[in-house]
């Protein structure tokens, strides 16, 4: 692919050190000279000193001809103007990377469709979508979001003791927009219809809205959303602690916040209504005793500093708290930590480097699909829907689609749910499916003819 990165900062940089291994044709442009002459000294790729937004310097790097088109600068601004100045020049797909502050605005208005941008992230948000998957859901064998974060992807083993053991997936009735996509038993691979019978032992994979999932989970034999409040203490108020509390927030969860700085725990007091806001110190060990950390479930260090992060961590379990999640910002320590981090009492790291390179390298084919996620089950694609294709126009029920595929998500504009029969499916919809090899063929020729 012929690929285009504009800012070589820590997302750019790790993002392109890793797709140089590959055999792709990647072009970097920085701002900065010398950040740029290091770049240059470390990546197999062309490196353009100069501005990601000035139309000369992106006709320089090929934007005409790139496949994906990728600015990752730390300002909004130069993001969107560079990500709709590239498509405007004929680049096929741009990523545009953005505060998070903007992204939780994106409700009131669409970025996507007035900077014609194919997808707008935060890596602050996914690093703490990472770690809030821990705390909602620590006994699930994988959780993810798809869909731009509105649906999430549940794997659970069905138990012996389980209510749904034995009953057509028809019989159990799930709710609305919450669906079953697939299901492994023992080696082998199902994507199901409404007459398929739960076993004990299956890993079930679900999808659905966050909190509609969470109240079924108790039907497959894991307990359910009704459990005391868990109890969850974020070290660090900044970007990261924020979203962090924020995603929190709308789940079961009592969650206090570390901060140390007096105006980011005023501004946090004001933009969390069910977070306790502590103007504390944690990497004291006199404070986190005095406020019982000993008792949390969770202890969660998301600062700037890895450092502080590890050691403080260490300082929790120490004093008895269960479970302690850190942020790294270094992947390879990250990694490491994750790998060895249950000596030293951590559950995992999690890099936002890592999560921002894990989270766009989906986009990094030629194909018309993406793989969103690889299960043993099957696989989970995402195909846009072309102006050609014969189910535009017509409802999920209407169409024939591929017996062992299942719709799990269906992306109108910003807005993401699981289809229903009667939703109508138009010209530039993205549609998530679960699909075994033999019919993805079939699925995929619906969506462009």
């Amino acid at each position: 692919m012929n690929i285009i990165i504009v800012g070589a900062g820590e997302i750019g940089r790790h993002l392109a050190l890793s797709l140089s291994r590959e055999a792709h044709s990647i072009v970097v442009i920085e701002a900065e000279e010398k950040v740029a002459g290091e770049m240059s000294s470390k990546v197999d790729a062309r490196v353009l000193n100069g501005d990601g937004g000035s139309i000369n310097t992106l006709l320089d790097a090929g934007a005409p001809e790139c496949d994906l088109f990728l600015a990752l600068t730390s300002d909004n601004n130069s993001n969107l103007v560079a990500c709709s100045i590239a498509k405007g020049l004929g680049a096929k797909k741009t990523i545009c990377r953005v505060h998070p502050g903007l992204q939780r605005e994106e409700w009131l208005f669409d970025l996507r469709s007035n900077f014609n941008i194919d997808y707008i992230f935060s890596s602050e948000r996914l690093a703490a979508v990472e770690l809030s998957k821990f705390v909602r859901s620590p006994d699930s064998i994988a959780v993810e979001e798809i869909a731009r974060g509105h649906i999430e992807l549940q794997q659970i083993e069905v138990l012996h003791r389980s209510e749904a053991a034995g009953k057509t997936l028809r019989d159990l009735k799930f709710p609305p927009r919450v669906r079953i996509g697939s299901i492994l038993r023992g080696n082998e691979q199902i994507v199901p219809t409404a007459d398929e019978v739960l076993e004990p032992g299956d890993l079930v994979t679900m999808f659905g809205d966050p909190k509609r999932i969470q109240a079924e989970l108790g039907r497959l034999g894991k307990p359910g959303g009704k459990d005391d409040p868990v109890r969850v203490v974020i070290f660090g108020g900044g970007e990261y602690g924020f979203s962090l509390a924020q995603t929190l927030e709308a789940w079961n969860c009592r969650v206090r916040i570390f901060e140390s700085d007096p105006a980011i725990c005023e501004d946090l007091t004001d933009r969390l209504a069910n977070a306790t806001i502590l103007n504390a110190d944690a990497t004291s060990l006199e404070e986190l005793k005095e406020e019982n950390i000993g008792d949390t479930d969770f202890f969660i260090a998301a600062t700037q500093s890895d450092e502080d992060n590890v050691m403080t961590c260490l300082q929790a379990h120490t004093l008895g708290a269960k479970h302690c999640l850190t942020l790294i910002h270094r992947a390879d320590y990250a990694e490491a930590i994750t790998r060895y981090g249950d000596r030293m009492g951590i559950m995992a790291a999690v890099s936002p480097r890592e999560s921002a390179r894990q989270d766009l390298m989906r986009f990094v084919t030629s194909d018309r699909y993406h793989v969103v996620k690889q299960l043993q089950s099957g696989e989970l694609i995402e195909s846009s829907v072309s102006e050609s294709s014969s189910v535009v126009g017509k409802t999920v029920r209407d169409v024939e689609w591929p017996r062992g595929c299942v719709l799990v998500a269906h992306l109108h504009g910003v807005r993401a749910q699981v289809p229903s029969p009667d939703d109508v499916i138009e010209a530039g919809d993205h549609l998530y499916a679960m699909t075994t090899g033999k019919v993805k063929k079939q699925f995929l020729k619906l969506l462009t003819k």
